[in-house]
């Protein structure tokens, strides 16, 4: 008989940025961390013989709570990711909803018709998923394996385990960042001794006082954003309180729910981008729609130019008010060392990052 813990990964930018992930990598957040931190104790204890995850950087990076402390290797397997969602990936949820709306009520509630070009089906997540559990349990007959992978995956594998139809898929649960699963294989079989369990993000002697409460992630299915016109560029700064013109060209991006602007994030690309450092001139949320969880996906917007420049890090102006210092440092920004800025690492580590 083997024994698997099935994990998902942990927060990843995707989650939090309200951006479709799919197969693209991603990095974990700073509540991540925490997340991977409080599974490392909740694991301490548990012997594991293996350690298997799929090769994105998001699962690689999760897994590290049980193969470092137990020195063991990271087995990293293909077939472990998570579903393709074809031309969505790496678009917000919020332009899916815009330009695909009907598909995106299917994906959300109706699996099984769910379909975009270039993705996936369902069933083949299935049937890849369950071929490579299958092949883990029978390299570690009489082991125990930790074993990481993706939510709609995770969600997918389960379903096919417990014989729920994908017709029906929606009536089952999607395993919060982190949550683990008990299988139990013997030959072909494969039991769920149980399925979903987060405890240890909640248990004090596994986050030992760090918070790893769910956040408000806004109104569902998040933003869309659109590059405003240089003549409209002044009132993202009337919404942040200040009257200084922005730098000469620089792009900025609005953000919009049903229509209306919510937010604005300005980018200057030749501000020490010898450094590699993406600067944002400007991050402004209009005051209806401030502390709904809006805020951090402009931030996510800058990751999501500035990474493909090869920059590794955020830079903004310093904070005026103590409760934009509060917003910045809950999403991983703190004072830099060198001058009147904030800043953000958005680099990977190369460890986690696939062969």
């Amino acid at each position: 008989m083997t024994t698997i813990y099935l994990i998902r990964h942990a927060e990843a930018e995707g989650n939090l940025y309200r951006i479709a992930q799919g197969q693209a990598n991603s990095s974990i957040t700073d509540r991540g961390e925490r997340q991977i931190q409080a599974l490392a104790r909740r694991f301490a204890d548990i012997p594991i013989d293996a350690v298997y995850a799929s090769d994105l950087y998001r699962t690689c990076a999760t897994a590290s709570a049980i193969y470092k402390p137990k020195g063991l290797p990271l087995h990293r397997r293909r077939d472990l990711r998570e579903i393709c969602v074809g031309v969505w990936e790496e678009k917000t949820w919020g332009e899916i909803a815009r330009q695909d709306p009907a598909q995106l009520e299917n994906f959300n509630h109706r699996l099984h018709l769910w379909h975009v070009e270039g993705a996936e089906t369902p069933q083949a997540v299935q049937t890849r998923l369950l071929a490579a559990v299958r092949d883990i349990a029978a390299a570690n007959d009489g082991k125990t394996a930790a074993v990481f992978s993706h939510g709609c995956a995770i969600r997918l594998l389960l379903a096919a385990l417990q014989g729920i139809p994908l017709e029906e898929l929606g009536k089952t649960p999607t395993g919060s960042n982190t949550a683990v699963s008990l299988l139990r294989a013997e030959g072909a079989r494969i039991q769920v001794v149980w399925r979903d369990d987060a405890g240890h993000l909640t248990d004090p002697a596994f986050t030992q006082g760090c918070t790893v409460k769910q956040r408000a992630n806004g109104l569902e299915p998040g933003l869309y954003f659109r590059p405003l016109a240089r003549e409209q560029a002044e009132f993202p700064a009337a919404w942040a309180g200040t009257s200084g013109a922005l730098p000469a060209g620089a792009p900025v991006l609005a953000g919009y729910l049903d229509g209306t602007p919510v937010g604005a994030v300005a980018f200057d690309d030749g501000r020490e981008a010898e450094r590699g450092c993406g600067w944002i001139p400007l991050l402004a949320v209009a005051e209806p729609w401030r502390r709904r969880g809006y805020g951090v996906q402009l931030i996510g917007q800058a990751v999501m130019h500035y990474r493909p420049m090869g920059r590794d890090r955020l830079r903004l102006p310093t904070p005026e008010t103590e409760a934009a210092a509060g917003f910045y440092r809950e999403f991983g920004f703190s004072p830099a060392a060198d001058g009147p800025a904030w800043e953000k690492f958005i680099g990977y580590d190369p460890e986690f990052l696939g062969t």
